[in-house]
């Protein structure tokens, strides 16, 4: 029993502190900075919400049109089911970034709610994000928004 309770403990602090980590930053390329964004507020220039369905196995594209000057971008794929799962990869002009998974922003909850920044500045021009049916059951629908 002793060992059991050595186990649980150990699970318990793997299943607590992973996701504490990788919340601090998702990861870097092209000198972007890739981290949870949160519950922040949708400013007025946002992209129109799309609201979707997926797919084991499809793939769903959308753009964004960066301006010249812009330091940073959120990106809020929302499906809300952990059963399935979905997969996010960002095209900048210069770069790809991800694919990113639930567990990317920090917490499971079919949710992936990233910022990207770059202190010298975005790439202006488009960016493409690939929505991707990575593990899904029957269709999936989903809100895409970029702002």
């Amino acid at each position: 029993m002793k060992v059991s309770g050595t186990i649980l403990a150990i699970l318990v602090c793997a299943i607590v502190l992973v996701p504490g980590v990788s919340a601090q930053d998702v990861g870097t390329s092209a000198g972007y900075s890739v981290a949870p964004a949160g519950d922040l507020y949708l400013p007025a220039g946002m992209s129109p919400m799309t609201v979707g369905t997926i797919t084991q196995g499809e793939t769903d594209w959308y753009y964004y049109v960066v301006s010249s000057g812009t330091t940073s971008i959120i990106t809020d794929l929302n499906w809300g089911d952990t059963s399935d799962s979905l997969a996010l990869t960002i095209f900048a002009p210069d770069g790809t970034l991800g694919p990113y998974y639930d567990s990317s922003d920090g917490v499971i909850d079919g949710r992936i709610n990233l910022e990207i920044s770059r202190t010298t500045g975005l790439a202006p021009g488009t960016w493409n994000f690939r929505v991707y049916g990575y593990h899904v059951t029957g269709s999936q629908s989903y809100n895409f928004a970029i702002y």
